[in-house]
């Protein structure tokens, strides 16, 4: 039996409330900022409702996890983070690239065109 393709996003970030305050600090002091984190919450811990409308409207559901959370295969994928994969299992590929997140520029409707064009392939 094949098991069903899930979505993972995989954050540039740590989770926990250490990482998710590292996120913050190192964001607003401009050290770095993650693709994936400006679309899902801006700096909205609870997410960005505009991206959970789109979801919700689209019928997309997708697992979002930090680096620390990602399994090892999901993670020997992935390449650069952020990320989205699409598989199940130990059987990952790269759906979405760090570049093309980075390219959505924060919109969790491109996003989700990208998502939709993509998984049809």
């Amino acid at each position: 039996m094949v098991e069903p393709e899930t979505l993972v996003g995989i954050f540039d970030a740590e989770g926990g409330l250490r990482g998710e305050l590292r996120y913050v600090i190192d964001k607003l002091a401009g050290r770095g900022h993650c693709a994936l984190c400006d679309i899902t919450h801006g700096l909205n811990p609870l997410g960005k409702r505009s991206f959970k409308e789109a979801c919700a409207a689209s019928g997309v559901t997708m697992t979002l996890l930090h680096r620390d959370e990602a399994s090892s295969e999901q993670l020997a994928m992935s390449g650069e983070l952020p990320v989205v994969l699409a598989g199940a299992g130990d059987n990952w590929r790269v759906l979405i690239p760090a570049g093309d997140l980075a390219a959505c520029d924060g919109s969790p409707a491109r996003l989700l065109e990208l998502v939709e064009e993509r998984s049809e392939n």
